[in-house]
């Protein structure tokens, strides 16, 4: 059920990111080309989406086993041998990916008047608040403040208004991110664990690339 929410949370997300840039981008040309003018923010809205775009599709890739990998070493051990070694990197990932949680948060905690972690490492508790570390205040660049998020205004910038959108929206895919990346490393460590899978992620992107250029000479 989990990884079923986690599979259509990452495909929507993904395919409504590329829908929203390619509006923004073809918008934005017409109005460059067609009245001289164009969207102040529009060239922010779409780095800020197109890194959205990054951190959705590295766990995506990770389901999907896109990531490149090197198997020239793996496939000269034994099956049993070769398990062993996929679930090592399996386990280097997962540490990889909390590490990488945490210090998500930690950043993305500094703009949303929320508390870091303690511990160098891994989380050991919530550091106490004081009013020096609210950070929400801080704003993008060009994207206006939409009206209907004012809302949030009196909860987390205590009722000034925002004249720019906050910098903690944007940046909440940050934790988002990592904490899917994690929830993929898991899910692909216990499939080696299982049996159901015999490697983590290894795509052959060059050896089709040959292949298929082989195929085409052979046609000719």
């Amino acid at each position: 059920m989990l990884g079923r929410f986690v599979n259509e949370l990452e495909e929507t997300a993904i395919a409504v990111i590329l829908g929203l840039m390619t509006l923004i981008t073809f918008v934005n040309v017409v109005l460059r080309y067609g009245f001289n003018t164009g969207l102040i923010w529009g060239l922010e809205a779409v780095s800020i989406l197109f890194a959205w775009l990054v951190l959705f599709g590295i766990s995506y890739a990770v389901k999907t086993t896109a990531h490149l990998g090197v198997d020239a070493v793996i496939n000269l051990v034994p099956p049993a041998v070769r398990r062993g070694l996929a679930l090592i990197a399996a386990a280097a990932c997962i540490f990889y990916a909390a590490l990488l949680l945490k210090g998500a948060w930690d950043y993305w905690a500094n703009f949303a008047n929320l508390p870091q972690t303690t511990g160098r490492w891994f989380p050991t508790g919530l550091e106490e608040m004081t009013r020096t570390s609210y950070r929400s205040w801080y704003e993008v660049v060009d994207i206006p403040m939409p009206e209907w998020l004012r809302f949030i205004e009196p909860w987390i910038n205590e009722g000034e208004a925002y004249e720019k959108l906050p910098r903690f929206i944007p940046y909440v895919i940050l934790p988002i991110g990592a904490a899917l990346l994690l929830f993929r490393f898991l899910q692909a460590g216990w499939q080696i664990w299982t049996g159901a899978k015999t490697g983590l992620i290894v795509s052959h992107e060059a050896e089709d690339a040959v292949e298929d250029v082989a195929h085409l000479n052979r046609e000719d």
